[in-house]
């Protein structure tokens, strides 16, 4: 027995310490939270203007800008290379829209022709020219949040936290601000972009500028997450909200919301399993758009199912109530309006056929006696209405 207790409390004592989060821990989860919600807003609009891929296309040509930059300053601190990253993605949009106006292919092949031509470029330049630089493509590409605390910022040499945190936090408040001043004119040229011209809104303008709001985005988390989160955030609780709501500002609200419900589950399930951070808030962003596809309310595979069964159900006493008006008053109809004749009539399976008349009769559709069935006032005048509508 005592040879046990100490073992118990010492067991006891690490699953404590690991329960309670280090200030590092928290910083990490600080920075995710920023930029899930910093991803997040602009993704709303690149989902609703089918244009997802070009997120994915903008966070890795970007890396060609902070080459390309790099050569002209020689400092990866400068602001430059910021400056040029985003140029390098709205150079992106601007070549891919070029490529899909000459009418030789579709949006998404001239984003799979852009792209990849870009990153590869970037990659060649940096093999060629800046090998013994540190311009890691595993790290551009996988990102590693964990490293975000690390980088500080300080002010009169007082550390006050990430830097990361601080450029996003930016960046959030500069979305923030892009879309609450033009957020009519963006809703409008979204869904709409022929009545925003109309309306004198330059949908051509707010376009490159929402590009340049995706591109600094995808810049600022660039160093942080890499690009594959910086794409994960940026789609998938956009696409999650999506399934959710039909609203724009709800959908605005919900998707930052699940972006960092996403950054946080990740977190915690890699802190558990100890495997890659950002990889586990992919994977959380993901599970929660898989959730959204089956158990949405509207959209849900769940939801459509039963939509399509209860359709099922109203056809089906639709058509036994055209059958029954169809014969209500004739020599026939004692024989045709039986309910073991529809089985034979309608072609309906003997238990599908009872199931068929108890819901018309819960319905108010139909009256049974002795066998025999009979509209109800409010079945003809379903049936009545359903065969003007259809003549």
């Amino acid at each position: 027995m005592r040879s046990y207790m100490p073992a118990t409390k010492g067991a006891l004592a690490f699953r404590l310490k690991r329960a309670t989060m280090t200030s590092a821990e928290v910083e990490i989860l600080l920075v995710a939270a920023v930029v899930a919600l910093a991803c997040a807003l602009p993704g709303v609009f690149l989902i609703l203007r089918r244009m997802a891929m070009m997120s994915d296309a903008i966070s890795h040509s970007i890396l060609i800008g902070i080459v390309l930059g790099f050569f002209v300053v020689r400092d990866l601190s400068s602001p430059f290379l910021v400056l040029a990253a985003a140029g390098a993605g709205v150079l992106t949009v601007a070549l891919v829209e070029l490529i899909e106006r000459t009418g030789l292919v579709k949006e998404d092949a001239a984003t799979g022709l852009v792209f990849p031509l870009l990153f590869s470029l970037a990659v060649i330049l940096i093999s060629r020219f800046a090998a013994r630089v540190h311009l890691d493509t595993d790290a551009v590409l996988l990102g590693e949040i964990a490293f975000a605390p690390f980088n500080r910022f300080s002010v009169y040499g007082v550390d006050i936290g990430p830097v990361a945190l601080y450029v996003m936090g930016i960046i959030l408040g500069l979305n923030l601000l892009f879309i609450l001043l033009l957020y009519k004119e963006l809703k409008v040229a979204t869904f709409d972009p022929g009545l925003a011209a109309a309306m004198g809104f330059a949908p051509g303008a707010l376009h490159y500028g929402l590009m340049t709001m995706v591109s600094l985005t995808a810049v600022g988390a660039f160093d942080a997450v890499g690009s594959i989160l910086v794409v994960a955030l940026m789609v998938a609780p956009p696409a999650t909200a999506y399934l959710l709501t039909d609203r724009l500002g709800t959908m605005l609200g919900l998707s930052g919301l699940i972006g960092v419900v996403a950054a946080v589950l990740g977190y915690l399930a890699a802190r558990s399993l100890d495997v890659s951070i950002g990889g586990m808030m992919a994977t959380a962003a993901g599970v929660l758009f898989g959730l959204a596809v089956v158990f949405a309310p509207r959209r849900g595979l769940i939801s459509n199912a039963r939509r399509r069964a209860r359709q099922r159900w109203q056809f089906a006493q639709m058509m036994l109530a055209i059958h029954l008006f169809n014969h209500e008053g004739k020599p026939e109809s004692a024989e045709e309006n039986r309910v073991d004749h529809l089985s034979h009539h309608l072609r309906w399976q003997p238990d599908f056929a009872l199931r068929v008349v108890g819901r018309a009769q819960a319905s108010g559709w139909i009256e049974r006696q002795n066998g025999q069935l009979q509209l109800t006032p409010l079945g003809r005048e379903q049936a009545q209405s359903q065969i003007e509508a259809t003549t």
